[in-house]
């Protein structure tokens, strides 16, 4: 056979499987990355629109966003939180068992005996009480900056539902291991989504509307807390929540995208965007200070392309993809620290006859427990639904075009603000010192009507002073931004307040003691 022949012979079947199988990897990878290393603008614009995960981000991302000071990375820690648990509470569900009988001694498996269970459970715990402190402090600080604004009304709304979410996603764990401190904290919740009860009881109509124990039953699947709100809490937190949370979520990215990206100040100058990444060829092509318009046409409306130029902007990979995965890390670390430091508490298993005392909810709603003692129609339903209402309009109340992205743009803002703390603050203190001291109409009057006590208590008054107070500043300064500054800071400080008083100073059977130490023994 000549050497032509040999050369123009074709490989056999198992020549070319070989040939495929060692290049395999490089042929997977091929497939399924389509781009190769950010070496270049437009490498890395093609990284970002190819990736399914990096696509949530513009390929561009404005500098001013990376400012510490501006968000704090709240968002991303929220949603790095979240991530981190989904992978616990998966690794979780692999030996808790939702039943009765099962639930308590399986936390106690993988809390002592499971390897390494017990850090996997109180990374769970940790991460469950830092989402809902992050998103908190991320809806505040959306707030005080203005970033609601038009075009972003909808997409605060969306905020306000994953907030409502997150802390539903908390409590419904809450339950699940089914210890005596989950068991009377769920007890204390249910009886909150029941207080309407206290108005059809008020008004003789509960035999013929039973709003709260409607709103129980289906919380809870029975009357009380037992097998049926042990599952039904499962699903929810395991498999509805979630799903919910995520189809939000990712309608919250959406929006932010399709919102013409993060708020920012309309004039942006250098010495704001210090120490945030650069993108030297950007600032070379479209230097700030050079810039000259000509006037091609006029169009009616806004467009979100307004202060998108390139300049003063990074490609959003990897300069955004870094600062989330340093953020994601910070706070994976502080998880970790936080859970060796510290245990999820266990305590013993629930028993319905032996009611804790004082029996809390979870933290973030000790507030409303609070104001529950005083009314509980009012303190869980009322007060918090016209709250979270009032929340949600106040991006289409307040309609102004005024500066956003800044913390306090104008001097108004910042007297307004702290003058609104320190009323708040005085309101709230002088009430409960009040109520301590000299007690409440049942107190006075043990056979007041309830109806009396619903309308006029110790919650509906601070809640009036608050609305008075907001009335009086959109009065004086006629600025609907600042009538709402107030309002949000009034019910920001009165949280904060309510929430220490009642995990700090409320004892057995709900009365005051100035610390735990001084709780009597029996």
């Amino acid at each position: 056979m000549s050497n032509s022949d040999e050369n123009n012979k074709k490989p056999s079947g198992i020549e070319i499987f070989l040939t495929n199988l060692k290049h395999l990897p490089q042929s997977f990878k091929d497939a399924a990355v389509r781009h190769g290393p950010p070496s270049s603008n437009r490498a890395a614009s093609q990284t970002v629109f190819s990736n399914l995960f990096l696509h949530i981000h513009s390929v561009r991302t404005h500098r001013y966003n990376f400012k510490k000071t501006f968000t704090v990375g709240l968002g991303i820690a929220s949603a790095a939180a979240f991530v981190i648990l989904v992978i616990t509470g998966v690794l979780l569900m692999i030996y808790y068992k939702p039943s009765l009988a099962q639930a308590y001694n399986s936390v106690k498996d993988i809390h002592f005996a499971v390897p390494g269970g017990r850090l996997i459970r109180n990374i769970h715990r940790w991460g469950a009480h830092l989402m809902v402190l992050g998103v908190f402090l991320h809806m505040v600080r959306v707030f005080m900056t203005g970033s609601y604004r038009h075009p972003r009304q909808f997409n605060w709304v969306v905020g306000m539902i994953l907030f409502a979410v997150t802390l539903g996603l908390s409590f419904t764990g809450y339950l699940l291991p089914w210890d005596q401190l989950a068991y009377w904290a769920t007890t204390i919740g249910a009886q909150i989504a029941g207080s309407p009860v206290e108005i059809t009881d008020a008004l003789g109509i509960t035999k013929y509307i039973d709003i709260g124990g409607t709103q129980m039953r289906l919380l809870l699947g029975s009357d009380v807390v037992g097998e049926e709100a042990l599952v039904r809490f499962y699903f929810l937190h395991c498999i509805f929540l979630p799903l919910v949370l995520i189809t939000f979520l990712g309608v919250h990215f959406w929006r932010i995208r399709k919102d013409g990206g993060m708020s920012r100040p309309s004039k942006i100058t250098d010495d704001m965007l210090v120490g945030t990444p650069i993108d030297v060829a950007a600032e070379m092509a479209f230097p700030t200070k050079n810039k000259t318009y000509g006037l091609m046409c006029l169009v009616k409306g806004d467009s979100n392309n307004v202060k998108n130029s390139p300049n003063q902007t990074v490609q959003s990979w990897p300069h955004l993809f870094n600062y989330e995965m340093a953020i994601f890390i910070l706070v994976l670390a502080i998880l970790i620290v936080l859970s060796y430091v510290s245990d999820a508490p266990l305590k013993e298993a629930a028993n319905p006859a032996v009611p804790e005392n004082p029996a809390k909810a979870p933290w973030y709603f000790l507030g409303l427990q609070e104001l529950v003692s005083y009314s509980a129609f009012m303190g869980g339903v009322a007060i918090p639904g016209l709250a979270v209402l009032g929340l949600m309009l106040i991006p289409f109340l307040d309609r102004t075009r005024n500066q956003s992205g800044i913390w306090f743009p104008d001097k108004d803002e910042k007297t307004v603000f702290k003058s609104t703390v320190i009323f708040s603050s005085i309101v709230i203190l002088a009430t409960l010192i009040f109520t301590v001291n000299f007690g409440w109409l049942r107190n006075w009057y043990p056979q007041i009507p309830q109806m009396f006590i619903v309308i006029l208590n110790p919650g509906t008054v601070i809640t009036s002073l608050f609305v008075w107070w907001s009335l009086r500043i959109l009065k004086k300064t006629g600025s609907t931004r600042l009538g709402a500054m107030s309002i949000f800071t009034c019910f920001l400080i009165g949280f904060i307040i309510l929430t220490y008083f009642a995990y700090q100073h409320r004892g057995p059977n709900w009365n005051f003691y100035w610390w735990p130490s001084l709780w009597p023994t029996h």
